[in-house]
């Protein structure tokens, strides 16, 4: 939490202001029962009117003054509240940017969901009602100790006995409370994994018709959030009906005491009123606090929660230099003995790498399913680092360069088709973001895409859906590959990119991409023989290594798995 507390540097005023103007609303509560003891002991007793009529009037003034104060406090406390959480939900987002996807893949999409909202939101309640009350209630419980002595010194020796046991009881059911409210968020992580994996893959589960299965799964982890969260709310609960006990059991003390004492004209009827309010005041501010603690105590595990995020130091460092201009003989891409090992796998997933590309020429990538074709373009733009080997790009350590630099020289279109809400123009400005019509009807033509959006009534301005949902798999598939081409990168990156066209749009899109300007260094990664045998090269993979790297004739005659790739997809 302690961390968290740097997002309020901006609204310092505002945490200063909130908590005094909240003191001074209670410093004039505080007032109330003395005014009222006046008017019992000075006004009723003598029958004096006017005297009852000041004294209405002082609390009238008093109340005003207190409202006022408290909408003051409240504005300042919710400015503070809600600056920080803005702030800080700000951070934790563009943190998140900076981690690797080997980061990103162990946190888990659900739970980073989960701290940026839930989370956030906690923690700016939290502030809020602490700022509001962290002063306050603390201050009405022994400011009315304290007046209540100078009502009545023995009377008052009750309020010493009752205060240290509420707060001997607030702070062991905080303590109690606090680690498990850590314990429902983790538990709620478990429900929107859960969730999520179940929307994502609702075709998959109805067609396998293991919607019960499935139904039993989320019903565990739902139960199990349920039973932490009735435990911790039995423990929250005991607040208000210890404190009640408490605090009645001191009030009928004071009232026996003080019936005795006002019998024996030891104090007035108005003392004792005032001493009998005293204590309502302190019954009504440890309400507060209780529920004040109970908010503190979920905000403060949501705060460390949120904390741990911004705490993890990014695992990929950033370069400070630009991607060099190309050289003659010098490759745009080079692996020297590169491996790779995910966070999560004990084995490597890439072993002794090694190629080179030179500007101009393409590469085809090819293998079976989980031979590591897709891990090797992943390094490239560095969403993974190697964990062994070096990266080269125009002859500089990938290390070394940007990733800004990198990732704007590098267009890269993924093997899922990602589209986002907007129209077609906006999407494709994603690759360029001042790219003028005429640039966008050229990606479009080269990318085979121009006839389906330039046909349809609104061309360039046709709503994308999120996800591109209405459109059909091939449709996103051009549109991804001509907002790559809109950037005119160094290194075009094609990730099975193709595989919801037919044969002939694939073999159009290939001829069009072979004939780019600017001599690209090309890879084309895919499952087909057709899609990258009109390759410069073609790399073979098979189990995270490279088999074999040569041109369609040449592993035809000398790559078995190659051959066999090659037979089986054009036996017929």
């Amino acid at each position: 939490m302690k961390r968290l507390l740097g997002f309020l540097k901006d609204y310092r005023k505002e945490c200063i202001l909130a908590p005094l103007f909240k003191m001074l609303e209670a410093i004039f509560e505080l007032f109330v029962p003395l005014v009222m003891a006046s008017i019992v002991d000075k006004g009723i007793a003598a029958s004096d009117m006017g005297h009852i009529w000041r004294m209405c009037l002082v609390l009238l003034l008093l109340a005003a003054v207190g409202l006022v104060s408290s909408v003051t406090a409240q504005y300042f406390a919710a400015k503070a509240a809600v600056g920080f959480s803005t702030k800080l939900r700000h951070s934790v987002f563009e943190h998140i940017g900076k981690l690797s996807y080997s980061q990103i893949d162990r946190l888990k999409t659900p739970t980073l969901i989960t701290r940026m909202t839930s989370d956030i939101n906690q923690a700016q309640a939290g502030v809020n009602m602490f700022l509001r009350l962290f002063l306050r209630s603390p201050f009405i419980v022994f400011g009315a100790m304290i007046m209540a002595f100078t009502v009545n010194t023995k009377e008052a020796l009750i309020f010493v006995v009752t205060i240290p046991a509420l707060t001997a009881v607030v702070v062991g059911i905080m303590a109690l409370s606090m680690p498990m409210y850590k314990k429902v968020q983790q538990r709620l992580d478990a429900v929107l994994d859960r969730t999520g994996e179940n929307l994502e893959g609702a075709r998959v589960i109805r067609a396998f018709r293991n919607e019960r299965s499935e139904l039993e799964a989320f019903t565990r982890e739902n139960d199990s959030l349920n039973l932490i969260q009735r435990m911790v709310g039995r423990i929250s609960a005991l607040l208000n009906p210890v404190t009640f006990i408490i605090i009645n059991a001191a009030t009928i003390i004071l009232l026996y005491t003080g019936a005795v004492r006002v019998d024996a004209a030891v104090i007035t009827r108005g003392e004792l009123i005032a001493l009998v309010n005293y204590m309502s005041q302190i019954l009504v501010e440890l309400i507060k606090l209780a529920n004040l603690i109970v908010t503190i105590s979920r905000a403060l595990a949501c705060a460390d929660r949120v904390a741990d995020i911004l705490d993890i130091t990014p695992g990929m460092p950033d370069g400070k230099d630009p991607v060099p201009d190309a050289m003659p003989g010098v490759p745009a891409v080079e692996f020297d003995d590169v491996s790779l090992t995910y966070t999560e796998g004990a084995d490597e997933s890439l072993s002794g790498i090694s190629f080179k590309l030179m500007p101009g020429e393409s590469l085809g990538i090819i293998g079976g399913t989980g031979s590591g074709k897709s891990s090797v373009i992943n390094l490239i733009p560095r969403f993974y680092d190697a964990t062994k080997g070096r990266i080269k790009i125009y002859g500089k350590d990938i290390t070394g360069i940007s990733l800004d630099s990198l990732r704007s020289s590098i267009g890269i279109v993924p093997q899922n088709a990602v589209l986002f809400s907007g129209t077609v123009a906006d999407n494709l400005r994603w690759g360029k973001k001042d790219a003028t019509e005429e640039e966008m009807k050229e990606a479009l033509k080269t990318a085979q895409a121009y006839d389906f959006v330039m046909n349809a009534p609104k061309g360039l301005s046709r709503q994308v859906s999120e996800g591109g949902k209405n459109l059909s798999g091939g449709q996103r598939q051009r549109l991804t590959i001509a907002r790559a081409l809109i950037m005119k990168p160094g290194i075009l990156i094609l990730d099975d990119s193709a595989s919801a066209l037919d044969m002939a749009t694939d073999a159009k899109l290939r001829r069009a991409i072979a004939s780019l300007e600017g001599d690209p260094a090309v890879f084309i990664v895919s499952q087909r023989a057709s899609s990258v045998m009109g390759c410069d090269r073609i790399m073979v993979m098979d189990n995270g290594q490279i088999a074999a790297i040569g041109t369609h004739d040449e592993l035809l005659a000398g790559c078995g798995i190659y051959r066999e790739i090659y037979e089986t997809q054009f036996s017929a």
